[in-house]
């Protein structure tokens, strides 16, 4: 019995804390989204790839920095590869685009 009283309580108290919290919440909810939004990278690649590779894009696909040294994009390029092969179940096109990138890298290092 205490028990039902002890959760009616809580669902009250509950209840009331959301009602005080509520509108604060709806002010700042766009706010929050596009952080979010913004932090996952959602701003960039909203038409897919570019046309033509460059140093900016294949730092993106890879997930590096466009400057990093050989052995760091042959160590993310194995990596990516691992969980993108299409022998795997990835797909051509990514596991194609993954290794533009290195060798775009690669060339320009």
């Amino acid at each position: 019995m205490s028990s039902l009283i002890l959760a009616g309580l809580g669902l009250i108290g509950g209840g009331i804390a959301l009602k005080r919290v509520a509108p604060a919440l709806q002010k700042h909810w766009p706010a929050a989204q596009q952080n979010v939004k913004a932090m996952l990278g959602e701003h960039r690649y909203k038409d897919g790839f570019q046309t033509d590779m460059d140093r900016y894009e294949a730092g993106k696909i890879l997930g590096i920095s466009s400057h990093a040294n050989s052995k760091r994009i042959k160590d993310v390029h194995k990596k990516l590869m691992f969980q993108n092969h299409p022998d795997r179940g990835g797909s051509p096109y990514i596991a194609a685009k993954i290794n533009e990138a290195k060798e775009y890298l690669d060339k320009n290092a």
